[in-house]
């Protein structure tokens, strides 16, 4: 009767131990999978990095554009002798910065 107990004992045992073993077998395949997802969201991050250098870029080029026409239009503005002219150049600063009301 002894013996069956130790063996039912060991028996349970045995199943412990591989319940155990699987369990922390998933948990490193789980952790595995999680760092590779990190790994995909870096990669997408960095192939997007020359997307983002080019659209600032194009915009950097706009908006030189605009400084460029509002400087013009302003020294115009300052070199006119009449007020109409003034008021010309008022509106083509206006139109350069894109306050068209």
């Amino acid at each position: 009767m002894i013996g069956w107990i130790i063996l039912g004992a060991l028996v349970l045992i045995i199943f412990f131990l591989i319940g155990v073993y699987n369990s922390l077998v998933r948990l490193k395949v789980q952790c595995d999978n999680a760092w590779a997802d990190i790994d995909v969201q870096l990669k997408r991050r960095y192939d997007l990095i020359p997307n983002l250098v080019e659209t600032v870029k194009g915009y950097a080029g706009h908006e030189k554009g605009t400084l460029e026409a509002v400087i013009n239009a302003r020294n115009r503005a300052m070199t006119a002798t009449s007020p109409g002219g003034h008021r010309k150049f008022h509106l083509a600063a206006e139109f350069a910065v894109g306050d068209r009301r």
